[in-house]
Parts: structure tokens; sequence; C-alpha cells
């Protein structure tokens, strides 16, 4: 079984301003003159921490990882102001032309497949491949089985504890009710609602419970980002539109990809991944039997190396 790449650290940083408002963190790690990866974040609204350089093999790739708008080291933490999903792709062109990338692989997982999709989407031409783990469509009905009505029959007790921060008489809509939350002006509400939010997620996310990672969601810093900007997003149907990825799945046409889905995925479950692969002809569905959401299992990790040493391999 493969395991990360040893810890790196990035040979440079770079910071982007964007529309006056946001300011975008970058670094690159590996081989500068290496194959061209972006590393794509998953939430909307998480962060790239250093173990995501480890996917790569740092003698073959320049690795590229950024935090999106609100995210992680890029500014203003947690903004909703001109975030969206056009917006993330804007920056995502703005920092392969700063960088003097012609063309990258991109991996993604969760949001980050979903970004990493429409962005393929949109812009084919910039895409040499694709990598992807725990496939999110993004569409009512996936958003609906983890924040509604779906999730919550497999951990009821988890559950109760998302829900206590609705009113009994909102819990109808609790994306929205949530979102009245998270943008309130109290601010003990704001951040009790967005802890609940996050680690409604972290508990979720494994197979098996993992401490120390629903610690990390429970993270002031870091729930506030991820509950803030999921949220806006999830409101706003994740400004798509409705079943955009598969009914643009042709333009994914010529792009070769991997697809790394876990069995036992709750947050997003895999017959996301199953659809997108059936539309999507020259990719190849790898299902992980021991497996949940998170990149933690060791058996996903072994599925994403194998995929990037292969892309490695094949781009060379």
């Amino acid at each position: 079984m493969r395991t990360l790449y040893p810890a790196i650290e990035p040979y440079v940083r770079h910071t982007i301003e964007v529309e006056q408002l946001h300011c975008i963190y970058i670094e690159e790690c590996g081989n500068p003159d290496g194959i061209p990866v972006l590393f794509v974040h998953g939430g909307p609204g998480g962060a790239c921490e250093p173990f995501h350089r480890q996917f790569f093999n740092p003698d073959l790739y320049r690795i590229i990882l950024f935090d999106q708008r609100g995210c992680g080291r890029s500014r203003p933490h947690a903004g909703l102001e001109g975030n969206t999903t056009q917006a993330l792709l804007s920056d995502i062109e703005t920092i392969r032309k700063h960088l003097q990338v012609e063309r990258w692989l991109v991996f993604g997982g969760s949001w980050g497949s979903t970004l990493g999709l429409v962005y393929a989407e949109t812009f084919p031409e910039r895409v040499l491949g694709l990598v992807l783990r725990g496939i999110f469509l993004c569409r009512e009905q996936d958003i609906s089985w983890f924040y509604q009505d779906g999730a919550c029959r497999l951990f009821p007790d988890y559950w109760q504890d998302f829900i206590e921060q609705v009113q009994p008489e909102n819990r109808d809509d609790l994306v929205n009710a949530y979102y009245a939350l998270l943008t309130g002006e109290d601010e003990v509400s704001r951040l009790a609602a967005a802890k609940a939010w996050s680690i409604w997620e972290g508990r979720t996310s494994t197979l098996h419970s993992k401490p120390a990672l629903i610690q990390r969601f429970g993270d002031s810093h870091v729930a506030l980002s991820m509950a803030r900007i999921e949220c806006h997003y999830f409101v706003h149907q994740a400004f798509m539109q409705p079943n955009q990825i598969l009914e643009r799945a042709d333009r994914l046409r010529g792009i070769p990809g991997v697809i790394v889905h876990g069995r036992y995925d709750i947050v997003c479950p895999l017959d996301q991944a199953y659809a997108l692969h059936q539309a999507w002809p020259e990719s190849r569905l790898s299902i992980i039997p021991a497996a949940g959401h998170s990149t933690s299992d060791p058996a996903m990790a072994d599925a994403l190396i194998r995929a990037t040493d292969g892309f490695a391999e094949r781009l060379a």
C-alpha cells in the first residue's frame, strides 16, 4: 500500500489581490520544472493543509496549492461578499496566468471535485487530467441528503446535536435556518452555529470516528469559514444551474480522469461518483471498500497516490 510522500515545505509563496476585496494565498512545492498540478481543497470553506502537498511525487510535480476566497490564509476570513463559483473559476485562471502555466493536472476532493469539474468543463483546453475524490455534484438532492433528510437516519445522535441550534418551527429548511444564524449580528449564536455545522461534517466524514479530525472541525477559526461559506453556497445552489456538472459532462470528453470514492461515504454518497463515471467515459472509477469521505483512510490515500503516480508516468 502506498503512503503519503515525505513532508515538504513550499519553495515560494504568493498572495494575489483579486477584485480589490479578496487576497488569495498560493504556495508552490516540489520541482519548479515538474508537471504542474493544482490542488483544489474542499468545503467550500475549507483550506489547504501541509499534508495536501504529500499526494504528489515532489521530484516530478510542480505542486500548486491555494486557499479559496475567505478560506485559510486568504483574506478576508470567512468573507461572503463576491464569493461565488464564477469568482473562484476566475481566481484559478488568474493563478494559472500569474504562474505562467499553460496546462495542468487538477486534483480535488469533495467540493474540490465540484470546482475541479466545473473548471474543466469551462476551460477544458487547460486541463491535462483530473484526479477526483469524494464526488460532490452539488445538486439540490445532494445538499438535502446531508443537511435535511438522509444522513440524519444513519447518525441520529449526531444529528440531534446539529439541529439543536435551530428552533423546531424552522427545521423544515435547515440550510436557510442556519444561514440566518451564520450571517446574523449575534456573535455568540453565530459561532455556536458554525461549530455545530462544522462538527456535524467532521463526525460523519470517516468510517471510524477520529477525535483529532472532529476537534479540528470544531476549531473556531476553521468552523467559521467552513460553515459560513458552505451555507452561503448551498443557499445559492452553489451558483450553478441544476445538475450542471452532468448536463455538461460532454465537455470532459478527451480529458483523462481518475475518480476515487469511498464505498461508505455518508457526506457524498457513492451514487454521485457512479453517475459522473457513466457520463464521462474517459474516467476510471475506483471504489474503496473500507472508506468513508475523508482522505485520512489509508486505502483512500493509497488510491489517490497511485493515481498521481500514474499521471506522472503518463505525462512525463
